[in-house]
């Protein structure tokens, strides 16, 4: 029956022109050949499109068939080889003989579709009919802008594949579709080098490839892991597609180190306005992943200049970094981490100048650095970053190191990381005491602006003790060291000179402070013991926030645990006092000698 009815139809338009069809022929048409492949009359249907007659009428009517067929082959995996071959055969044909106008329209409605695991199988069906219809396209330009963006929309819906074994499996098909968009673009991009005359339709296209290029280094070239080159053998699907799109760049007249070296720069670096619109949103992370792929994956490193030395390679990567580490992606920051790194590596100890810190992602980096290493919910991503300051810090000459602690002391508002810059505070002042030169930033009133910032408690003795544990030991520390290892009469460092001060806003507000503590702990360990009689659930107060209810044993520990800390603080602090009133005292007798 839907056979006879499509053979009515078509003999109907035959006697038609061209230009007569009717826009209910295009419905009954559709309606017909539809239902001839929902009632299985696949072969008749590929013997009408076959016949020479039909031409006229499939080449305009024909793209509407072009979705029942995919759907089928989408759908119907399990239909028979045979009925696939025909299936095959009419998607073929159809895009042979039909508008390819209307059929590119069609093809880029049926990529849209789906979603889930059926993107990938949508557009690893459809790209080869995709590619030959656009290749008969006059507007070329206009239609592969208009088929990679939306096939890069479909894909960037795909999950990115993480560990090796997800890589391997490739459950969502992103792999497969990377390496298959490749081939579909290689034409394009040959169709670009081939012609020489640069015409305004050469150069639109060029813009559309390159948008392309920009698009895949953000996704899914940003998040992607690479496998280790020991391992790939070279299988690795990324890194295939990774160079293959630092290809295309150069194949269309950008190559990747100009783009490189111009990035950030004030003057235009694109010939359209929306690149230029795009660049601090889209081309960012397109630059940071282009960088990364480069300097630590060594993809067509061998591209780059060898006269480039370290410290510009740096400079060059250190907005990258940035970028890198405000995202929240594991393997993002783990690229910003490991850039960070691979720049380091390269330089000298102490050669990285303070004039450095005067570029805004100088400062920026460590602070991204001090956010992974608190709020970053990943351990070695936590423990990586704590590794890449320390290693950040090693490079800086001794002023930068000076500015960089001053910046991370006013800005982190962490214990621990507080703790972390007094002790290399510490380091620093040791190195300086030891040298003859070059120590003005960590010995005299360099270094006792520096102690401003450390050796005082931001809220006098109502400072929360128990919050700021890390950093009040680390500071008594440094204080330890100093009295021990500067004599009152060389007075080296000028604790001496600013002892009373050190005492009035350090020592005793932390005196009153660990009393005013005790005393408050003392209590809620003995009504947590009243209440363990009692066996009742109640709430205790820590660092002035009410800790939710909980077992009496339970806080009990916490509390004990509370007091152990100042116990330990305020040993520190008593043998502090005792060293100073030892060095105080021999300083004395010393002087009363000498008259």
């Amino acid at each position: 029956m839907a056979v006879e009815e499509l053979q009515s139809i078509i003999k109907r338009c035959q006697i038609l022109e061209e230009q007569d069809f009717k826009e209910e022929d295009f419905g009954l048409f559709q309606l017909a050949g539809q239902k001839c492949i929902e009632e299985g009359h696949i072969d008749q249907l590929l013997e009408i499109i076959q016949n020479e007659k039909n031409k006229v009428i499939i080449k305009n009517m024909g793209w509407n068939l072009v979705g029942p067929v995919v759907r089928c082959l989408l759908w119907k995996e399990r239909e028979d080889d045979d009925k696939r071959k025909v299936y095959f055969l009419i998607l073929d044909l159809l895009v042979k003989l039909c508008n390819p106008k209307e059929l590119l329209l069609g093809l880029l409605e049926l990529i849209e579709e789906p979603s889930g695991k059926q993107i990938s199988r949508s557009i690893l069906l459809l790209l080869q009919p995709l590619q030959t219809v656009i290749q008969k396209l006059h507007n070329k330009a206009y239609s592969i802008g208009l088929a990679l963006s939306t096939l890069w929309n479909q894909l960037s819906l795909l999950p990115v594949p993480y560990s090796k074994e997800q890589i391997q499996m490739d459950d969502y098909g992103l792999c497969q579709c990377c390496k298959a968009l490749i081939e579909f673009t290689k034409p394009f991009v040959e169709e670009v080098i081939d012609n020489k005359e640069n015409s305004l339709e050469n150069e639109k296209l060029k813009d559309e490839l390159l948008k392309f290029c920009f698009k895949s280094l953000k996704c899914p070239l940003l998040t992607a892991q690479f496998l280790e080159q020991s391992e790939e053998g070279g299988n690795d699907p990324f890194r295939y597609f990774a160079s293959e799109i630092i290809g295309f760049l150069s194949a269309i007249e950008h190559p990747f180190p100009k783009m490189i070296f111009n990035h950030g720069r004030k003057k235009r670096t694109w010939n359209y306005l929306e690149f230029e619109e795009e660049e601090d949103k889209q081309l960012a992370d397109s630059m940071a992943s282009l960088a990364y792929l480069i300097f630590v994956q060594g993809i067509c490193i061998d591209q780059l200049p060898m006269v480039l030395s370290p410290l510009y390679l740096l400079q060059l990567n250190m907005g990258h970094i940035e970028v890198f580490l405000q995202r929240t992606e594991e393997s993002v920051i783990s690229k910003g981490l490991e850039l960070l790194e691979n720049g380091l590596l390269r330089i000298e100890d102490n050669s990285l100048l303070y004039q450095y810190l005067e570029i805004k992602s100088f400062l920026t980096v460590p602070q991204g650095l001090v956010k992974v290493m608190t709020l970053c919910p990943i351990e070695t991503l936590r423990k990586k970053s704590l590794a890449m300051l320390q290693l950040y810090i090693n490079k800086l000459d001794s002023q930068g190191k000076y500015t960089l602690f001053r910046c991370l002391l006013n800005t982190s508002h962490h214990s621990g990381v507080e703790a972390f810059i007094i002790q290399n505070i510490k380091n620093q002042i040791d190195t300086s005491l030891k040298r003859t030169h070059n120590k003005k930033w960590f010995t005299g009133p360099q270094l006792i602006s520096l102690l401003d910032l450390v050796l005082f408690l931001p809220e006098g003795a109502e400072t929360d003790l128990l919050q700021n544990s890390d950093r009040i030991m680390a500071s008594l520390n440094l204080l330890r060291y100093l009295v021990i290892k500067d004599n009152e009469n060389d007075n080296q460092t000028g604790l001496w000179t600013e002892l009373g001060n050190i005492e009035n806003n350090f020592l005793k507000p932390l005196h009153i402070g660990l009393n005013m503590s005790k005393a408050h702990y003392e209590a809620e360990i003995k009504n947590s013991e009243e209440a363990q009689k009692s066996k009742d659930l109640c709430s205790i107060t820590v660092g002035g926030e009410e800790i939710p209810n909980m077992p009496p044993e339970m806080q009990l520990k916490v509390l004990h645990s509370a007091l152990f800390t100042f116990d330990l603080i305020e040993s520190v602090l008593a043998r502090v006092e005792e060293l100073i009133e030892m060095k105080t005292k021999s300083t004395s007798e010393e002087n009363i000698e000498i008259k």
